[in-house]
């Protein structure tokens, strides 16, 4: 072998040796990060403790571990952390792994970057949804292909980091932070970007001809001002979706919009857009979604528009169109949503033809003028899944033949004027998740065939007219709602959200839990996916799925709202089986019997069978429903003490047994029970609340012996006089009230301000707003559209003289004790005109009557 050939060879080894050894220690060396990571992820979440069990740190390379990608060579390219329960600071040590191309973090609530401003390696970064503040500092990473920092808490300017980031970015997206600056030319330098979202910050400027060469481009929500030119739209405009929605942009829309072939998606609700809707839209052959609601639109809708052959979704909301619905909605053949919803129609359902549109899957009608009868030929439409036609003055009787609506999934028929009966061939409506029938008028009893809509999770019949008893078989709604969501899965988008994803808004209670949470961190952006995410069956927040164990789980819960009825007879104890129920609401009704021990069955987050007539001992059982967070019994019989087991309840903060005379005992002092005063306990003299607690007499005071007796009679004959007095008008005025209270005041009236209501979403216009309260209208009172309106509109109250004052009730207790056979049982003159002054300024307190003793 010839020298030349042997250092040749002998180089080749020793370079395969060092090569080998370079790859080794570099995967050690990654392999030691990542159990840092480990540690880091375990000591920061107590929910991580053994969630890594699967990294396991004998083995040699970390490549197999979840969530880690290596290249060739065995270096770690790319991790996803996404949700893994990671809070406060990020890791600090990313940027010891070099070949890091690919991180996402998204889902967590880290309050900081971390040192990943100094992966320099980085192609692919999302820290999308976690709780990241302050300015935007990623100015280092100049090789970044697509940025994801949306749903953070990110502030201030980002335009000057662009320029150093945006040479090979293509996608960025910092949508739902609190960034300010003027976007006008921001992106120009950004010459490879095609989506764009800057959606729900606080950018200000104007459109600028840049965005054609988008795909993608949304800049909803935001401050963003002056008119659309038509040099926007420029030769070549390459826009798929254009979301310019929640700004404020007035003035005509260009027709140069037609330049933009490839458009299937374009929002402009919300903003003060005038004149005709453009006829160059109808040059938009491919476009699917046109939301335009919420402008100021002329209603001539050009009959271009007619060859959008495409067209799924069309929202025309809120621009105020009267008179008749346009013909031309009815020559879209391929359109699936229709929303007309806050407008002043008055009438055409029928003969605008949208009733014969062959897929048509979502109908929105509600809030406008519309009168007469519900029209009988909705009955035919094979396709539709939602139909909403609440708020409006439609009269007569729902029709039996909506019972063949076999797909239909939400039913609004709220605040009409509708009366009769609730059919029941509604028990046919197996894949109904919504009923919504609240504010009418309707009479008879609720049917028991109801208990067939086994998907039924969400029911409103709250302030009708119904009557007699709740059927035992109501308890098998909502059981089994899965085939329902099973088919909501298997369609990509199941319904398409305007602006302000308003029938969410107004099914969903916003003031209780488990979904109050919820509408605090909505934006116009998430409330479609949240949306989506409830019909298919997918949960939102944590809550409660067994009444015995306050653990929670991401699943799907309903309420039950028969508020404001006339309702009878006992609670079925079958109630028991309602497992899928969260919000209970029986109040206002004429319940009697026992409350039965099954409901502590339920896990529920709010229970209210106030104002009824029910009696008998609070049942134990409710201490095991341990997420119950608002109990109210108020206005019944109930008798007995106060349960120990209540006390098991941490999480309850309202709870209400005001005006059950019969209770007695002492409060539960444990728990929660520490955190209420006497306003929870008003009209309960036989409660004690112990010593110097609100209201009720020390001990001392209570079980001091009559000072009229003990006094000299000649000294005292005034006070005597005065008391016999003020004894008889006691007595009388408290029989007198008593014998008169529901003649004058039915019991579906809530004298009580501070009482649980349930008040959705009010619109803007102030036409109408669907007021789910446990609050009826006073006695008399019609339950029309116009009244439930006017009343939501004005933050109605019942007026002093039409509520029953809590002063009958407690000057009858104060009247037995004034004429207690013993007399050392009488409480003395200094102790009644202290009760008297206390009834006055509970009755001030409660409804703003001027109640005055001279």
């Amino acid at each position: 072998m010839s020298p030349l050939l042997f250092g040749l060879l002998v180089l080749l080894l020793f370079a395969g040796e060092v090569v080998v050894t370079t790859r080794a220690q570099g995967t050690s060396g990654d392999k030691d990060v990542l159990v840092e990571l480990k540690r880091f992820l375990q000591e920061h979440n107590k929910v991580n403790r053994g969630a890594y069990d699967s990294w396991p740190e004998s083995d040699a390379s970390p490549c197999r571990w979840h969530g880690v990608t290596c290249d060739l060579a065995g270096r770690v390219t790319s991790l996803d952390l996404a949700g893994a329960s990671i809070s406060g600071p990020a890791f600090g040590n990313f940027s010891r792994l070099p070949a890091l191309s690919w991180l996402d973090l998204s889902g967590n609530t880290l309050s900081g970057p971390g040192d990943i401003g100094q992966c320099r390696g980085l192609v692919h970064l999302n820290l999308s949804r976690n709780l990241i503040s302050g300015p935007l500092d990623l100015a280092g990473l100049t090789r970044l292909r697509t940025l994801d920092v949306s749903g953070n808490r990110l502030e201030g300017g980002v335009a000057a980091n662009f320029p150093a980031i945006c040479a090979d970015l293509a996608m960025l997206n910092v949508s739902t932070n609190r960034l300010t600056g003027n976007i006008t030319g921001m992106l120009d330098g950004c010459a490879r970007l095609e989506y764009v979202d800057l959606s729900s910050n606080n950018f200000t400027g104007e459109l600028w001809p840049g965005i054609a060469r988008f795909r993608e481009f949304s800049g909803a929500e935001n401050k963003l001002t002056g008119s659309v030119p038509p040099a926007t739209f420029t030769d070549g405009c390459r826009l798929e979706s254009l979301d310019l929605s929640s700004n404020q942009l007035v003035g005509k829309f260009p027709d140069s919009i037609t330049k933009c072939a490839n458009l299937t998606y374009l929002s402009l609700w919300g903003n003060k857009f005038t004149g005709v809707i453009p006829a160059g839209m109808g040059e938009l052959a491919l476009v699917q979604t046109l939301i335009l609601g919420k402008n100021q639109f002329d209603r001539r809708i050009p009959p271009e528009l007619t060859n959008c052959s495409r067209l799924q979704f069309l929202d025309i909301s809120s621009n105020m169109f009267g008179g008749d619905v346009q013909d031309i909605f009815g020559k879209f053949q391929s359109l699936r949503y229709l929303v007309l919803h806050h407008n002043n129609y008055t009438g055409g359902i029928v003969t605008s033809g949208v009733l014969r549109l062959p897929q048509l899957a979502r109908l929105d009608l509600s809030f406008n003028e519309f009168s007469g009868e519900l029209p009988q030929e909705v009955a035919d439409m094979k396709s539709l899944k939602y139909l909403m036609l609440a708020c409006n003055n439609f009269s007569g009787e729902i029709p039996q033949a909506y019972g063949r609506l076999g797909e239909l999934q939400a039913l609004d028929l709220s605040y009409n004027k509708l009366t009769g009966a609730i059919p029941a061939s509604v028990g046919n409506l197996t894949s109904l998740l919504w009923l919504m029938l609240a504010g009418n008028q309707l009479s008879g009893e609720i049917p028991p065939e109801i208990g067939n809509c086994t998907s039924l999770l969400w029911l409103n019949l709250a302030n009708n007219r119904l009557t007699g008893k709740i059927p035992p078989e109501m308890a098998a709604i909502g059981r089994d709602p899965g085939p329902t969501f099973a088919k909501n899965r298997n369609d990509a988008s199941v319904l398409a959200g305007s602006g302000e994803c308003q029938a969410m808004k107004r099914w969903i209670p916003a003031s209780y839990p488990p979904f109050s949470f919820v509408y605090s961190v909505m934006t116009r952006e998430n409330c479609r996916s949240i949306w989506d995410r409830i019909l298919k069956g997918y949960g939102i927040v944590p809550i409660c799925t067994n009444s015995s164990s306050p653990v929670r789980s991401d699943t799907i819960s309903g309420y039950v709202q028969l508020s404001g009825n006339r309702l009878s007879g006992e609670i079925p104890p079958q109630i028991g089986a309602m497992r899928n129920l969260s919000l209970l609401h029986l109040d206002g009704n004429r319940l009697t019997g026992r409350l039965p021990p099954e409901i502590g069955q339920l896990p529920l987050v709010v229970l209210n069978v106030s104002r009824n007539s029910i009696s008998g001992p609070v049942p134990s059982a409710i201490g095991r429903i341990l997420c119950l967070e608002m109990l109210d019994l108020s206005y019944n019989n109930f008798s007995g003490e106060l349960p120990a087991s209540l006390s098991q309840l941490t999480e309850l903060n309202r709870f209400n047994v005001s005006y059950n005379p019969l209770l007695s005992g002492s409060v539960p002092t444990s728990g929660q029970f520490g955190t209420f005063d006497e306003q929870s306990f008003l009209g309960d003299p036989l409660i004690s609340l112990g010593r110097g607690s609100g209201k009720q007499p020390p001990p001392e005071a209570a079980g001091r012996s009559g000072g009229c007796e003990a006094r000299d009679v000649t000294e005292n004959h005034c006070g005597v006089v005065l008391f016999s007095l003020l004894v008889a008008f006691i007595a009388g005025a408290a029989l007198f009230f008593l014998s008169n209270l529901r003649a004058r005041f039915p019991v579906d009236q809530d004298p009580d301000p501070e009482s649980f209501s349930w008040e959705n979403h009010k619109c803007d216009s102030g036409k109408c707003a669907l007021q789910m309260s446990t609050s009826s209208p006073p006695s008399g009172t019609s339950s029309s559209t116009a009244t439930a309106c006017s009343m939501a509109k004005e933050g109605w109250r019942p007026k002093p003289e039409e509520v029953p004052s809590p002063v009958s009730l407690e000057l009858l207790m104060l009247g037995m004790r004034c004429t207690a056979d013993a007399p050392q049982e009488r409480p003395d003159m200094p102790d009644v005109l202290a009760a008297l002054l206390d009834i006055a300024a509970s009755c001030r307190y409660r409804n703003g009557a001027q109640l005055e003793f001279t």
